[in-house]
């Protein structure tokens, strides 16, 4: 008792100290704490239907331009990766399933496995000294999970340098940037069964503890660089409470009453291999998982693995603070940049909306290539985002007609971004349209669509029957202008004053936002 009241006394010093908010601790606080003592943040993974990617087209519309064959190739890949859940479900899978077995694996003989763990337990304060358990796994991996190791390593070139730099802030091993790879998969929006989302897998309770806000709009527990924040204080605490980083990592997953149970059945033994057949399957697993993971990461030349250049590296982008409450898909219009980079840089916004909150500070991850254009122009794009806004507050009826509504069945290789291209229309309107809170889709999953094209109905007697859509007249000083590759129709309007993305389309029947090289617009000059 006087061992779990001293950690209810650690642990409510924890909120004060480390609290990134500034609410303080008071008795609902309470409910929480016990969570962390009663083993309740124990984290259950993944097991969900998520979508595929595909290659990333510009949003502006613009479609035909022929790529590099190759190059695409290598991209659909890629996006696969940065825009699912696999990976993240394949490691829960192998972590809870874990036996122990003997792997044969020739490729690695035992006594350079057993140096290689010797010089990299001299240089870690985890326990990575050899053990025929720790040795299955590791042959394990490397036998049977090459290509997902593989996947992982790539990934980790953007994900690691924004760890490593603060868990050195904090003060805490390097080697814990491993312990995401376990978590999460390094998918910032995994989301587990009951509930542990991102990066670091932080449950609702223990995320707003430890300062993550978590609202309608947005859900840092999927911001990489404050939801590392929020574990490196958590796994800070974890230390200071058990003295051990094996056992710190081992509370980290199941609690840290598991940990002190399992000391008690095991006799008092503190080493994690004297207790781990006392801890539940998953942690009995999760610490062989993460020193496997960093054995193979420290040894993957030596092995093999190629560590290729990321699709962005950390330093190739840069953060805007918004002003005014803006959307990812009006981003991608005004900037060109794929909506699907838009999201992987920026996770911590559930609807692809970035809100404006008195008291809140909310940033845009972008291209660095991007951000110049965008703060060079941010009154303008400001503008356009609100015009946006003020059209979609009206009600649904006054923009579409249901008779222009389709039922879009899911099919394998669709995601949120190709469906919104295809029929004209924006990420955040399907999701509005459907009351989705997420991008995840399910294949045979049904979507109602109102594309954004001339409605054309039944010809009948009835005087209520709407007509097609017409161009409308324009007049003054007419100018014709020929669509270049990378126009999207905002970026048209700004080169003639006075003239707005609606009045293009007015005068030449467009009725979405689609251009080709080459078009031809008519445009007026007044």
């Amino acid at each position: 008792m006087a061992f779990r009241f001293f950690i209810l006394i650690l642990l409510l010093g924890s909120s004060v100290c480390y609290s990134q908010s500034q609410e303080a601790v008071t008795s609902s606080n309470k409910p929480v704490i016990d969570t962390l003592i009663n083993n309740e943040i124990g984290k259950e993974k993944l097991i969900n239907e998520t979508t595929k990617d595909s290659t990333v087209t510009d949003s502006t519309g613009i479609k035909n331009l022929k790529d590099n064959e190759l190059a695409s190739k290598i991209d659909k890949k890629w996006q696969e990766e940065l825009y699912s859940n696999h990976l993240f479900d394949t490691i829960y899978k192998t972590v809870t399933e874990l036996d122990f077995k003997e792997v044969d694996y020739p490729e690695l003989p035992t006594d350079t496995l057993k140096a290689r763990l010797e010089a990299l337990n001299a240089k870690t304060p985890f326990n990575v000294e050899y053990n025929p358990s720790l040795e299955s796994v590791i042959k394990y991996y490397l036998k049977h999970r090459r290509k997902l190791l593989q996947k992982l390593i790539t990934l980790s070139a953007f994900y690691f340098p924004m760890f490593e730099r603060e868990l050195d802030n904090a003060n805490i091993p390097l080697e814990i940037k491993y312990l995401a790879i376990v978590e999460s998969a390094l998918k910032p929006k995994a989301k587990s069964r009951v509930g542990a989302t991102g990066l670091w897998q932080f449950m609702f309770s223990t995320g707003k503890m430890y300062g993550l806000d978590v609202s309608s709009y947005v859900d840092e527990r999927s911001d990489p660089i404050k939801s590392t924040q929020a574990a490196t204080k958590y796994l800070a605490k974890l230390y200071e409470i058990f003295g051990d980083w094996d056992l710190a990592l081992a509370a980290y997953n199941s609690g840290p009453g598991n940990v002190t149970k399992a000391i008690r059945r095991s006799g008092g033994y503190k080493n994690y291999w004297n207790i781990r057949h006392n801890l539940p399957r998953e942690t009995a697993g999760y610490l062989p998982a993460f020193l496997a993971n960093m054995y193979i990461f420290e040894y993957a030349e030596a092995h093999g693995f190629v560590k290729a250049k990321p699709e962005f590296a950390l330093a190739e982008t840069d953060t805007v603070l918004v002003k005014s409450m803006i959307t990812l898909d009006q981003v991608s219009e005004v900037t060109g940049t794929p909506i699907e980079q838009l999201q992987f840089l920026n996770p911590s916004y559930k609807l692809d909306i970035i809100p404006v909150i008195k008291g809140e500070n909310y940033y845009l991850r972008l291209p660095r290539n991007v951000v110049g254009t965008f703060v060079n122009n941010e009154d303008k794009i400001y503008a356009f985002a609100k015009e946006e806004f003020a059209k979609r507050e009206k009600p649904l009826p006054q923009f579409f007609n249901a008779t222009d509504r389709v039922r879009y069945k899911v099919q394998s290789g669709d995601y949120l971004g190709k469906i919104a291209r295809r029929y004209g229309v924006r990420v955040s309107q399907i999701k509005r349209w459907n009351g989705l809170r997420s991008n995840n889709l399910q294949i045979g999953q049904r979507l109602t669509i109102y594309p954004r094209k001339s409605y054309t109905p039944s010809v009948t007697s009835s005087s209520t029957s709407k007509k097609p859509t017409v161009t409308k007249p324009i007049s003054g000083n007419v100018v014709i202008y020929t669509v270049k590759s990378g126009d999207s129709l905002w970026s048209i309007s700004q080169k003639f004053s006075g003239v707005s993305v609606q009045n293009i389309k007015d005068w030449n029947g467009i009725s979405g936002s689609k251009l080709k090289p080459g078009m031809k617009l008519k445009i007026s000059k007044g």
